[in-house]
């Protein structure tokens, strides 16, 4: 029983892991987009012109 519970744990531990993991991750696009949004609209305007 004690097994049990122990692997239960250590499954709800790594679950938590990689949602922080995904949560930091999605914490960095989004202030890289905010800090370069403007440049990469530019430059997708350009390629769009050049068409």
């Amino acid at each position: 029983m004690q097994t049990l519970q122990r692997r239960n744990s250590q499954a709800g531990q790594g679950l938590a892991e990689y949602a922080l993991i995904l949560a930091l991750i999605a914490i960095l696009a989004i202030t890289a987009l905010l800090f370069l949004g403007g440049q990469i609209n530019t430059v997708l305007s350009n390629i769009g012109n050049s068409l």
